[in-house]
């Protein structure tokens, strides 16, 4: 597997994957960075808290709850790693919600065989792919096309076992960003599991991102994801740190 840790700390490692997920609109504040993406994805439209806001923390989180209020979402910050605490106190004392942990997960990018599953790549995801990925088990919103091809150099893989009307088998998204590979939106329509879809269209993904010079890959998974942790592990992946949300009282 060659190296096994990752070359870059939690505040870098953070800062290179909101390139390869970002918002519709973007602004700095201090050293935090604060994305809106029409309410799709809590990556896209939240507050990445890494570095100094340039202010002290309880005006910091006013005016979080400013920006996200005037942009018609629900004020909401990402706090990832130990390098997010003082911070993370000053939402909890503003009466923000925590939700769950969320891990990213890195290791060397081994290019892998995807057993003969034939699995497409295209730069833009069609309407079948976008039914395929529903995000948290719903449809799409409008602000979701937009976010997923926000990126400078994204892939859209898919897996078609049965013609139309069937749905896909299997969609995922990869972004390659520097020398590393982002993959996400993996999912695998429920009649076709358990049949190493996933595990084909992450091989797919890495001889992708092989081809374009990454020698890294990360992704981020919930901690109650139990099959999808077990499933990265397998591939060799390993947890670098982790981020929850919070957001302000509704």
């Amino acid at each position: 597997m060659g190296q096994s840790r990752s070359p870059l700390d939690v505040a870098g490692l953070e800062l290179l994957a909101t390139r390869g997920w970002r918002g519709t609109e973007e602004a700095p504040l201090g050293e935090w960075l604060l994305r809106a993406g029409g309410g799709f994805t809590g990556r896209a439209n939240s507050a990445l808290v890494v570095g100094d806001p340039g202010m002290p923390l309880p005006d910091a989180v006013d005016a979080v709850t400013r920006w996200y209020t005037h942009h018609g979402l629900r004020p909401c910050a990402m706090l990832p790693g130990r390098q997010s605490r003082a911070a993370d106190a000053a939402f909890a004392t503003a009466g923000w919600e925590r939700d769950e942990d969320v891990l990213v997960l890195t290791g060397p990018l081994v290019p892998a065989s995807a057993d003969g599953v034939p699995v497409a790549l295209s730069p833009e995801p069609d309407d079948a792919w976008l039914i395929g990925y529903r995000h948290r088990g719903r449809p799409l919103p409008p602000a979701a096309r937009a976010v997923l091809v926000n990126a400078e150099d994204v892939v859209f893989a898919s897996v078609r076992l049965d013609p139309p009307p069937a749905p896909l088998a299997a969609v995922a998204r990869g972004v390659v960003t520097d020398d590393w590979l982002g993959v996400a939106a993996v999912t695998v329509e429920e009649r076709y599991r358990r049949q190493g879809l996933a595990t084909a269209v992450m091989a797919a993904l890495q001889r992708w991102g092989a081809d374009r010079g990454a020698s890294w890959v990360y992704l981020q998974v919930s901690a109650s994801n139990a099959p999808a942790r077990a499933l990265y592990r397998r591939a060799g992946l390993i947890e670098h740190h982790r981020y929850h949300y919070r957001y302000a009282p509704a």
